[in-house]
């Protein structure tokens, strides 16, 4: 792919929205068969890249994880012409070798959400999509090179089960998941990816440890107040992360 026909959407924004980071910023409003976006589009440029930012959970973070409009936000991203998605999330950790404040460049997803809409293919006809590795490994290659070169602590694979919340875990349910293979645990994967796959969109997710879950014994129980603080810290860090990975997407692909 040239680079001129690249287009890069970061969903969560972590401060890419910034007018003084993302050249003529416009914000746009993209009409989807799904319904409204979480956000309008802030569009413009970065290195002369086209970049697209939209917030998952709405700018003010008012909308729950299983209220998430997942189909109209990727829909709009790929009618706006992206072709790239870096998506930012923050996770609790599930293996103690993942401490908060690293990042997690996902390889793999295990999908424990119940009440969410899966596919775009639900009405007129039926796609079996392959997911056997649902996040693009160019993209994951420049994201784990960028981490290596800014020296930020980060861990180069990992499985996130997705969970429905907006509670936490169980103590039981979070053992669970360690045994069965997952490494970290959010409410916003799926069906991201699964629906930026059904659409041929190049996907791969930045994961922010913020906790340990509730697994670990000693540990304080995960609060959304702990979520935050973390992220905070980290903000800067995956800032200058995306920043230099666009770059990077750019001259590599």
């Amino acid at each position: 792919m040239t680079a001129n026909k690249i287009k890069i959407g970061v969903i969560g924004g972590s401060g890419i929205d910034d007018p003084k980071i993302l050249k003529n910023a416009k914000e746009k409003e993209v009409k989807t068969p799904y319904g409204k976006t979480a956000s309008k589009l802030i569009t413009g440029k970065i290195d002369g890249t086209d970049v697209v930012v939209l917030a998952r959970h709405g700018k003010k973070h008012n909308i729950m994880p299983t209220l998430v409009p997942f189909r109209a936000n990727i829909w709009a991203l790929h009618k706006a012409g992206v072709t790239h998605i870096i998506a930012t999330t923050a996770c609790g950790s599930l293996r103690k070798k993942i401490k908060p404040r690293q990042l997690v460049f996902l390889d793999q997803f295990i999908d424990f959400t119940k009440h969410r809409d899966l596919t775009f293919f639900d009405k007129k006809k039926v796609v079996h999509t392959p997911m056997a590795d649902p996040f693009d490994e160019n993209l994951r290659k420049i994201l784990i090179k960028t981490a290596k070169q800014l020296k930020i602590p980060h861990h180069t694979k990992g499985t996130m089960v997705t969970i429905e919340g907006p509670r936490f875990s169980t103590r039981a349910e979070s053992h669970m998941f360690r045994k069965l293979g997952a490494d970290v645990i959010n409410m916003s994967t799926t069906p991201e990816v699964i629906l930026a796959n059904e659409l041929n969109m190049c996907y791969a997710s930045i994961a922010m440890a913020t906790d340990y879950d509730c697994w670990l014994e000693n540990e304080e129980p995960v609060t959304w107040e702990m979520i935050l603080s973390v992220m905070k810290e980290n903000a800067d860090n995956v800032k200058k992360l995306i920043l230099k990975a666009i770059k990077q997407i750019k001259n590599g692909i």
